[in-house]
């Protein structure tokens, strides 16, 4: 593998890593029901928890990721290889579209578990009675489940779109028709067309002859 998409693919490896592990941070430093209290029968308070900022930092080290991917690659849509049936072609396009199914889920699931968990001092009433609200759980283990789901896709997606240019040239340079493997030579000079013969008179040969 060339230095290039081997760099890439450690960046993106390293993020989707980095925004897993904030994310099962997160899960792990989430506010539990039980670390809440009533101040007072309408007001709630909540203790200090660093799951807003690991949440947020999975889903930004996602959404980096995600971005660096589809600049490498380019979308999928706007290309058509020289044979849209072969499998390299259909592999790139399942890793493509799950890939942005999975970032789309997970992305909403770590911001949201995130802005969430930072309501502090805030009360919900339910059937008439107050009660105070926390992130339930598997929310941002969820977050960061799909988000290791979508960035291995995406290396996928990278690595099956570099195979097939390896193979096949350019990608998706479908307009140049297909050449033969034997290459007809041409003559440089046309041939000339046959001339008539010229007859020459016997004395006239006989004296050049002599001359």
């Amino acid at each position: 593998m060339e230095k290039k998409p081997l760099l890439l693919c450690f960046v993106v490896g390293s993020l989707g890593l980095l925004s897993a592990a904030t994310g099962f941070g997160a899960e792990a430093t989430r506010i539990k029901g039980s670390e809440v209290q009533f101040v007072s029968a309408t007001q709630c308070s909540y203790p200090r928890s660093p799951a807003l900022a690991l949440g947020l930092t999975a889903a930004v080290a996602l959404m980096t990721a995600q971005i660096i991917i589809n600049i490498a690659t380019g979308c999928i849509c706007c290309r058509r290889g020289p044979n849209p049936s072969n499998s390299n072609w259909r592999l790139a396009l399942v890793c493509y579209v799950v890939s942005w199914f999975t970032f789309v889920i997970s992305f909403l699931l770590l911001l949201t578990g995130a802005a969430l968990n930072d309501q502090h001092g805030e009360e919900s009433m339910y059937f008439g009675n107050y009660y105070c609200y926390v992130v339930k759980p598997g929310v941002f283990a969820g977050g960061a489940i799909l988000a290791l789901a979508s960035v291995t896709l995406g290396i996928l997606y990278y690595l099956t779109i570099n195979s097939a240019k390896a193979s096949n040239g350019l990608w998706g340079n479908s307009s140049i028709p297909n050449q033969g493997a034997i290459a007809m030579g041409q003559p440089q000079f046309p041939p000339q067309a046959p001339q008539d013969p010229v007859f020459v008179h016997e004395d006239t040969y006989i004296r050049r002859q002599f001359t």
